[in-house]
């Protein structure tokens, strides 16, 4: 008869223990921090890119509210800006500020600006226009808002970052 030993378990015989070691732990945190960080980045300028066109669209808005006003009413309409304050003004409507981290530019007909920082985009009974453009940045962003003389047709463009 042959003679079968069993292990002990005990100071000689160590069950080994499956796990994670500290340096895998720290590793994998790590990752997870970086992956955080670029998500958090992403989104923070998504979220910008999301507040400037959302003001950009609201300036459309009201530059075609301006427009239709000139056509339904017969007579000439304008809409102001005012550079310094960040403002613009359509007729018979109180003045829309822009957020304190965007800013407005003109490029208008020389008979529209009203100062140096001050002017406007006027708008005829036919439905034709002063044109220009009118650019909202934020950072290096920039959206265009563009006005057609002839027509009075207005579109929005994002320009290259600069």
């Amino acid at each position: 008869m042959s003679e079968c030993r069993i292990p002990r378990h005990g100071s000689r015989a160590r069950a080994r223990v499956k796990g994670f070691t500290l340096i895998e732990l720290m590793a994998v945190i790590m990752l997870l921090a970086i992956a955080l960080t670029v998500v958090s980045v992403s989104f923070s300028k998504s979220l910008q890119s999301a507040r400037i066109r959302g003001a950009s669209r609201d300036l459309v808005a009201a530059l075609r509210y301006t427009r239709g006003q000139a056509i339904v009413k017969g007579k000439q309409q304008v809409l102001t800006l005012s550079l310094d304050s960040n403002t613009y003004t359509a007729p018979s409507k109180h003045a829309v500020k822009l957020p304190k981290d965007m800013n407005l530019t003109l490029t208008t007909a020389d008979t529209e600006q009203t100062g140096s920082a001050t002017g406007g985009i006027r708008f005829f009974p036919d439905g034709s226009s002063t044109g220009g453009h009118i650019s909202v940045f934020q950072g290096q962003r920039e959206w265009r808002v563009n006005v057609a003389w002839l027509t009075g047709d207005i579109s929005l463009d994002e320009q290259p970052d600069r």
